[in-house]
């Protein structure tokens, strides 16, 4: 983190990251909206749409010189497509599967699963504060796993599962490499999960409302937030990002029980706390520690 990010872009960079939680946290409340699409057909079109709509952020930012960015694509390069990709996929079908207040609380223990994976491979150093997040975090899904919940609702949770660890496995890969930003490779994972989409979905054709909520779903949810993420995370210290970013978790499901009268169950709740706090509490003291090493935030 440079020393001299001015409190301007500091400030700017917060306003992108609580923007991006506001749009994507929209997923839930737009999947439920469809009326009939299958799952596979709502991904395709929306993997394709998000690929559209990031590639044409780079041709704004950077002009024809963008296309530069796709050379020289190495393995760590197509990790990041795929698991991104992979990532895409899961957390699409999680929300297909069980109530979106599992999915999104889920997915926002990211963060700590990529800092054990980061310690297995990138052998860096996992503090107690880290390891006290995990148990807490481990500890919240259990509750939710054990609950009173029907065979769907476990399927949507290892859904949301698998897409943390490819998660985890992005990050990791994003921490090994040496390029500015991976905003070519996650383009590339817009066309990764489509084409897998393409070979599962059982028809091309949907109706021109679930048409327009996929892609939606590409452009305004995901796309636009990815988008923001990427650009809030420039002048905002790594430990303050998740901390922002759980808008999302607290807005989706929101929207949901405005719109649709979902309703997230007390285990849920009690669980969710507890993932919430260990994501809350790894940030915090994330904070705290570069403050004290006379960093910037």
């Amino acid at each position: 983190m440079p020393e001299s990010i001015a409190p301007q872009s500091y400030r700017r960079g917060v306003i992108y990251l609580v923007l991006a939680g506001v749009f994507m946290s929209t997923s839930g409340m737009l999947v439920r909206m469809i009326d009939q699409a299958d799952p596979w057909t709502v991904l395709f079109y929306r993997s394709i749409t998000f690929a559209i709509t990031v590639l044409l952020f780079m041709l704004i930012r950077s002009g024809k010189s963008a296309f530069a960015e796709f050379r020289g694509f190495g393995w760590l390069e197509w990790i990041v497509a795929f698991s991104v990709g992979f990532s895409f996929i899961c957390y699409l079908l999680s929300l297909f599967n069980t109530a979106v207040a599992n999915t999104v609380i889920i997915i926002s223990s990211g963060p700590l699963f990529a800092a054990v994976l980061g310690w297995f491979v990138l052998k860096e150093v996992v503090s107690i504060r880290t390891w006290i997040s995990i148990v807490l975090a481990v500890s919240g899904m259990f509750v939710m796993f054990t609950a009173d919940v029907s065979t769907g609702d476990i399927l949507g949770m290892v859904y949301a599962l698998l897409a943390v660890a490819a998660f985890a496995v992005m990050i990791v890969a994003v921490r090994r490499s040496t390029r500015p930003d991976m905003l070519a490779a996650t383009c590339c994972a817009g066309l990764v999960a489509a084409t897998f989409s393409a070979f599962m979905m059982p028809s091309w054709a949907l109706s021109t409302h679930d048409l327009l909520i996929a892609i939606g779903l590409g452009s305004f949810q995901i796309g636009v937030g990815f988008i923001l993420i990427t650009l809030g995370s420039r002048s905002v210290p790594s430990a303050q990002v998740p901390i922002l970013c759980l808008l999302e978790t607290a807005l989706a499901p929101l929207w949901v029980w405005l719109t649709i009268n979902e309703t997230p169950g007390s285990t849920t709740i009690l669980g969710g706390a507890l993932v919430l706090s260990a994501v809350i509490f790894q940030g915090v003291t994330g904070i705290q520690r570069r403050r004290k090493e006379n960093l910037v935030v």
